[in-house]
């Protein structure tokens, strides 16, 4: 498994130096990819739970990219519906390239209906949306020209070089726990990036997503899953997030996660309250004993 950290690009005291440190320590610690999250418009439920000054996933990732060599970045998870398929294609393309270790789209539909007014965007139609501009956005990675032509967006002929390193594309990974994220993932994604999913729910999602994709005839997609990571003094019992829990608990669930076929795993330090976020150094300290005690990056496995 590659292991990776979510750069919190948002909240007071959040400066470029801050987010510079974060993308630093995970590189120092071994980690193989960083990722960053999305919002457009502040409204006032988006800035109570992320609040301003919120960084620009896209830029952010742009000007790491330029300054912490050996992280691959991507997005956790770019809201599809809010910007036009080319231009998220386009942004997500020439960050791969200029970033030798390449880029990571994760594609979901938000949840803030104060946001999608805001933006314009319908909030009741979210899921089409996203599901005909990730197949556009997927066509413009692979395709120069590419012509479109959906409920949503049409055009003809645009030219989208440069191209994505990789062939054909770049990995697509859609975030979601809801049947419709995961008949999403299987038709359009190459991972399933599911969010404070317990183990018996990623479990589940995987048999759905198998059906699904060979309904679409392609490959399942693999388990990369985001996990906030809260350490407790003693077990936890019954259904929790993985990633909760003793030291001890949480690594006997990555075991099971790598058992599962998981090949990459987002650690996410953020806390449910933005009253609880801890300092940068308190952030270090959690990665720096899961290294310690329960992962081992080097190898990627699980100690």
């Amino acid at each position: 498994m590659k292991f990776g950290a979510n750069i919190l690009n948002f909240g007071p005291g959040t400066t470029p130096a801050t987010l510079l440190r974060q993308a630093l320590d995970a590189r120092e610690l071994g980690y193989s990819f960083a990722m960053i999250s999305d919002h457009v418009a502040v409204t006032a439920d988006v800035h109570e739970a992320y609040p301003a000054p919120f960084y620009d996933q896209f830029v952010l990732a742009a000007h790491l990219a330029g300054r912490v060599p050996g992280l691959t970045l991507g997005t956790t998870v770019t809201v599809i519906p809010y910007r036009h398929p080319l231009h998220t294609a386009r942004m997500a393309a020439n960050i791969d390239c200029l970033n030798p270790d390449g880029f990571i789209l994760g594609a979901g539909t938000g949840w803030s209906r104060t946001e999608y007014a805001a933006l314009g965007v319908p909030f009741a139609e979210r899921g089409r949306i996203a599901d005909e501009y990730l197949a556009a956005i997927r066509a413009a990675l692979t395709e120069d020209p590419t012509t479109f032509r959906g409920r949503y967006v049409s055009y003809e002929d645009v030219h989208t070089a440069p191209a994505p390193q990789g062939a054909p594309g770049l990995p697509v990974w859609v975030g979601g726990n809801s049947p419709a994220a995961l008949r999403r993932a299987a038709r359009l994604g190459e991972g399933w990036h599911p969010y404070l999913a317990t183990l018996p729910a990623m479990r589940a999602g995987l048999a759905v997503l198998a059906e699904e994709a060979e309904r679409a005839g392609r490959a399942a997609p693999a388990l990369v899953p985001r996990l906030q990571v809260r350490i407790t003094g003693s077990r936890i019992g019954g259904d929790h997030p993985v990633g909760h829990g003793t030291p001890d608990q949480i690594r006997e669930e990555l075991s099971a996660l790598a058992d599962l076929g998981a090949t990459h795993l987002l650690l996410d330090t953020n806390p449910d309250s933005p009253a609880l976020r801890g300092t940068a150094d308190e952030d270090r300290r959690v990665l720096e004993l899961l290294t310690e005690r329960v992962l081992d990056p080097e190898s990627g496995t699980v100690r």
